[in-house]
């Protein structure tokens, strides 16, 4: 399991998604929570991120529907 952490610009280029989508996410709990490392900083556990980007390619391919 990889645990480094990555900072939000290199979140948004893996997601395609923009910092206000992002935001809106982790706000209805829909991506992983982010770590503070710093008083005004954040990161992102690698691996969850590419969980995350996993299951949404497992939705897409319907892995996993009955």
């Amino acid at each position: 399991m990889n645990n480094s952490l990555i900072r939000f610009p290199e979140v948004q280029k893996r997601t395609g998604y923009s910092k206000a989508w992002l935001y809106r996410l982790l706000s209805e709990n829909r991506f992983p929570k982010p770590v503070k490392i710093g008083s005004r900083s954040i990161a992102f556990v690698e691996s969850e991120i590419n969980a995350w980007i996993d299951a949404r390619i497992a939705e897409r391919d319907g892995v996993g529907a009955n």
